[in-house]
Order: C-alpha cells, then sequence, then structure tokens
C-alpha cells in the first residue's frame, strides 16, 4: 500500500477557506455507480482538480485532501475506483483492496474520471481543470494528459509510475507520452524503492521528443508516499511540494 490506514496530508488546515464538502455518487457512461465527495472553495478561483487516489481508493487521506485544495481556491472531488466490485460504502483498515485493483480495467477507470470531470464542473465554476494522483493514481493522473476530451489545464502525478507494466492494463506514460495534449507535473522521491532515476529520466525523454511542457522534480532522500503528515522528517520535501502543486496551477500558497 502506498498511505497507512490513519495517514492525512501534510497541510494546515483552514476551515474558512472552505464553502462546503459532501459526498455523492456518481454515474459512468458505462452504468457503473460509484462514490467520490466534492470539497468547494469558499473563494473560488476558477481552478478545478479530480483527485485520484492510490491503491486504496476513496480513502479518508483523500477526502481530506479535496477540502485542503478547497480552501486555497480550488474546487475538488476524490473519486473511488472500486464500485464496480466493491460498492458503495466506507471500508476500514481491514478492506482487502488488492483484488479489486487488480480487477480495474483502463476503460473503467477512465470512464469514472470523465463523469467526475463532469459532475466538479456542474457543481462549481471552473475554468481550468486539473487531476492529480498518488502512486496508482499517480500514474492515472498521468495518463490523464491523453484524454483531449477533457479539456485539461495540467496534470500532476505524486510518484506514479511512468514505466513498466502495471496491475491493470493501463498503458506506461512515459509510451503514451505523443498522445498528451498539456502540460505535466511529475513528483518523485528520490529513496523511492520502487521507480528509479532511470525511469523518471525516461519519462522526461518521452516528454521532451514529444513537445510536453513538463516539469519532474525528485526530492532528494524522500521515499515513496512521503507527502503524509505522520512522516514529519519529511515535512520540508512535503511543503515544497505543496507549494510547487499549487504554483503550477497558478495558485498563490
Amino acid at each position: 500500500m502506498c498511505f497507512d490506514h490513519d495517514s492525512r496530508p501534510p497541510i494546515v488546515p483552514d476551515p474558512s477557506g472552505m464553502r462546503d464538502a459532501q459526498e455523492v455518487e456518481l454515474d459512468a457512461a458505462d452504468g457503473n455507480r460509484f462514490a467520490a465527495y466534492v470539497a468547494r472553495a469558499a473563494h473560488p478561483t476558477g481552478a478545478g482538480i479530480v483527485i485520484l487516489p492510490d491503491v486504496r481508493g476513496l480513502h479518508a487521506y483523500y477526502k481530506e485532501l479535496a477540502e485542503r485544495f478547497a480552501e486555497h481556491g480550488v474546487d475538488a472531488i476524490a473519486i473511488d475506483f472500486f464500485g464496480r466490485t466493491a460498492g458503495i460504502g466506507d471500508r476500514g483498515p481491514d478492506f482487502e483492496y488488492m483484488p479489486h485493483v487488480a480487477a480495474t480495467t483502463y476503460a473503467g477507470l477512465t470512464a469514472d474520471i470523465r463523469a467526475a470531470a463532469a459532475r466538479l464542473r456542474q457543481e462549481a465554476s471552473v475554468e481550468r481543470l486539473h487531476s492529480t494522483g498518488f502512486c496508482f493514481g499517480g500514474r492515472l493522473a498521468f495518463l490523464t494528459a491523453g484524454m483531449a476530451d477533457l479539456d485539461l489545464a495540467g496534470v500532476i502525478g505524486f510518484y506514479g509510475w511512468p514505466t513498466g507494466a502495471s496491475r491493470n492494463d493501463t498503458p506506461a506514460p512515459a509510451d503514451v507520452a505523443s498522445t498528451f495534449t498539456c502540460p505535466v507535473l511529475g513528483i518523485f522521491g528520490g529513496a523511492d524503492q520502487g521507480i528509479s532515476a532511470d525511469a523518471v529520466a525516461a519519462f522526461e525523454r518521452a516528454l521532451a521528443e514529444a513537445g510536453i511542457e513538463h516539469r519532474l522534480t525528485t526530492y532528494d532522500g524522500a521515499p515513496h508516499s512521503f507527502f503524509d503528515r505522520k512522516a514529519a522528517e519529511f515535512a520540508e520535501a512535503s511543503d515544497r511540494a505543496w507549494a510547487e502543486t499549487l504554483g503550477f496551477m497558478g495558485i498563490a500558497k
């Protein structure tokens, strides 16, 4: 897994910045019904973001992350991946998520992302939409850069695997960089035991060859999933990564 069950975003809350937040249920074009969480900004900047979780799906971490974005003027929606196989409902720390991860498909995931993007645009005055994701969702966030129909302003992947095979049929982002239509921000940990410097370099080359505006940042000494309130020793890297994310979106921290 990426985060522990009690992990949370390393961002100081500011409740005065959020208008409201609610759990919702969405319908994808293929008939799937799945859970999502919408947080709306009290002082919207016109920016919106679709949040793609790690292998746990719609965990409390990602609901809080949606709220933190809203508090910074970014209307946000975080989605679950497992409506087709696990249904809708709260899941505790003992949830066996890996069989559900393996059962996901690229077609199903992209259908859910499209539904989430449409819902966020209905909920709020979103003028420029981004996506972000973590680990499993980070790879998927990179791939949304190739979903031209979403009209994304940019994508942000936190330690998403940019090369190699996946747990399902999603392509490697480096292999399909030529299909991307928006800027890419990639955030990686220099001590990540799974994503090597060579993999990041291969992604960098693919994006450059495709002419895609991009920035890939590696935080020295930071492990996979360092963006975590519990990982106090990486607080500086987390703070910088959050500032870089907001800056990429044109939002002042």
